[in-house]
This record gives C-alpha cells, sequence and structure tokens, in this order.
C-alpha cells in the first residue's frame, strides 16, 4: 500500500470539514447572526460551568481583545452573563444564560437531525463504521 502524503490528506480534510460546515451552517440556519468564533465560544461556555475570559481566548486561540469582543456582542445578545468572584473581586466569569442554553440546544438538536439523517441516507454501514473511527481521530486531532 502507497504511503499517504500527509501534506495532501491535511489539504483533503480541511476542504472536507470546511465543506461539512458550510452545509450544515446553510441547512439549519439558526445562528447566522453569529460567527463560528462566536459559536464556538458559546458552546464552549455552555459546556464549561463557569470560564474566565482568558481561559476561553486560549482555549479558542484568540487575542485578549478578540474574545472580548466576542463576549461583548454574546452579552449583548442576552447569551450569556458575567458573574464577579466571590474569592477575587478582579476576576470574573462568563456562564451561559437560560437563552444562551436554549440557542444552543436548539442549534445542536438542529445539526445532529440534520446530520443523521445526512449519515442514513448517503453511507453504506461500512462508511458508517469508516466514520465512528474517524470521528475518535479527529476528536484525538483537536483534543
Amino acid at each position: 500500500m502507497a504511503e499517504i502524503n500527509d501534506a495532501e490528506l491535511a489539504t483533503k480534510l480541511r476542504e472536507s470539514v470546511s465543506r461539512l460546515l458550510k452545509v450544515m451552517k446553510r441547512e439549519i440556519k439558526h445562528d447566522e447572526q453569529l460567527s463560528l468564533t462566536e459559536r464556538s465560544s458559546l458552546s464552549l461556555i455552555s459546556r464549561s460551568f463557569r470560564i474566565t475570559p482568558s481561559e476561553l481566548a486560549r482555549t479558542e486561540q484568540v487575542t485578549g481583545q478578540a474574545m472580548s469582543q466576542i463576549i461583548n456582542k454574546l452579552l449583548e445578545l442576552g447569551l450569556i452573563e458575567k458573574i464577579p468572584s466571590e474569592t477575587d473581586k478582579r476576576k470574573v466569569f462568563i456562564s451561559e444564560t437560560t437563552k444562551g442554553h436554549e440557542f444552543i440546544e436548539l442549534k445542536r438538536t438542529k445539526t445532529s437531525e440534520w446530520l443523521t439523517k445526512a449519515i442514513a441516507k448517503k453511507c453504506t454501514e461500512e462508511e458508517k463504521r469508516v466514520l465512528d473511527q474517524a470521528s475518535d481521530i479527529l476528536a484525538r486531532l483537536v483534543g
């Protein structure tokens, strides 16, 4: 079997993931008001009980200034709230609001429904097994 070129595989994977994200965004048409980084940040906030802005910026790999803009937009939309630290008055935590939780849950539900239908319609059983393995590999790449 021929050796796989890492750069070619990376390009192919990047293009496929990018197309998948575009199609999913077009299909669910729910959160057009948020950029990919804003949606990702809100999702991370949703998974965290409380997270500081600096932890959020580091995880999302953006500058503190960029994260400040993201946080301000999510605050304006009522999707998150700032919670002062009880032990350090200089520190704040970011947490999702009920509206933010509902927003994320609706997005996840719509995305899962669309992806479930696409897999059922377009994939063979063998392809489903390959996707299952690929999802583990992708999780390892980003984790």
